[in-house]
């Protein structure tokens, strides 16, 4: 009996293990993989390539984490970026205001539109889906209308999000320091801890006096916020913010939080596994690429792998209630 408890025990243990961390199992195959196929996908200059391309989806992601965390979505976060960028752009070249205060001002601006967002959720009681759905046309359609439908060039300062420092690429850079703000703000703060709470039990969150309309307005200030940062990114890559920056990217942050083992019904996730998320997307476009697939498949790759996450979370949840 002890033999097979100890069987039993282990078992469970790898069961767990692999729950726990499927998305960094496949990732490590997949590296391997492309490693065998593809002998170039190894080099140094594709392994800060593949990093490049991962920041931005990271860092929208990171603050996907938060909404997701607390059972909402939002679909906001590419506009976002897009309306915070062209806000920097157009104040320093419009404006003339210094670049430092532009910056300011892109964080601001999407603190704002994610307070928005925040507050139809929690006070006009309208489903995270559908009010970050319409912000995403509102912030989007401003941005045309603030750009006139054409790129704005960005300061220097700006641009240096996207440049590369003695050979460091400032946007993984970015990535990883805003990787660390969230995962000590998810893990080590009481905001962090009420995330969890409300999006496990909303109700239960409300007895136990967490402020559940407090949680929900900020996780989408946060959100917006590491958007704007992203948008920075963006447009330092381009030197320019673009009206169409961003496009699509939702679609990528939310993938990367639940291929992470974030749960679409909340109280669950991690800022480790978005990371891992993030970058599993960035190594499949890369490794598509090196091999030559035609974008059109990539996109049906990409498909296949977030309803296969989405799918897996649905299963374990079920497990789980069991």
């Amino acid at each position: 009996m002890e033999v097979n408890n100890k069987t039993f025990d282990a078992g469970q243990t790898i069961k767990h293990f692999v729950a726990r961390n499927g998305a960094l199992i496949g990732l490590i195959v997949l590296c391997i993989v492309l490693a065998i196929c593809a002998p170039a996908f190894l080099t140094g200059a594709n392994i800060l390539n593949v990093g490049i391309q991962a920041a931005t989806t990271a860092i929208l992601a990171f603050g996907q984490t938060f909404v997701i965390v607390s059972a909402g979505i939002d679909l906001s976060v590419g506009a976002t970026a897009a309306i915070s960028s062209m806000i920097v752009a157009y104040t320093g070249a419009n404006m003339g205001l210094p670049a430092w205060s532009t910056i300011i001002i892109g964080l601001l601006a999407g603190a704002f539109f994610g307070a928005l967002s925040g507050m139809a959720n929690a006070y006009l009681k309208l489903p995270s889906f559908i009010a970050t759905l319409a912000m995403m046309s509102v912030a989007r359609g401003l941005t045309l209308v603030i750009s006139d439908g054409r790129p704005i060039s960005t300061s220097g300062l700006v641009n240096f999000f996207g440049s590369t420092i003695m050979g460091v690429p400032i946007p993984i850079v970015t990535m990883i320091i805003m990787g660390i703000i969230a995962a000590v703000i998810l893990n080590y703060t009481s905001i962090g801890r009420s995330m969890y709470a409300v999006g496990g039990n909303m109700e239960a969150s409300r007895l136990s006096g967490i402020s559940v309309h407090k949680t929900q307005i900020t996780v989408f200030i946060l959100s917006g916020i590491f958007a704007a940062v992203a948008g920075l990114v963006i447009a330092g890559r381009l030197h320019s913010a673009q009206p169409e920056a961003g496009t699509g990217y939702e679609m990528d942050a939310i993938a990367s939080v639940v291929i992470g083992g974030a749960s679409l019904a909340g109280g669950k996730g991690r800022i480790s596994g978005t990371f891992v998320g993030a970058i599993l997307l960035a190594v499949i476009r890369n490794g598509l690429n090196i091999l030559n697939v035609s974008s059109f498949w990539q996109q049906v790759v990409i498909g296949l792998v977030i309803a296969f996450a989405v799918s897996f979370d649905t299963l374990r949840r079920k497990e789980d209630a069991h």
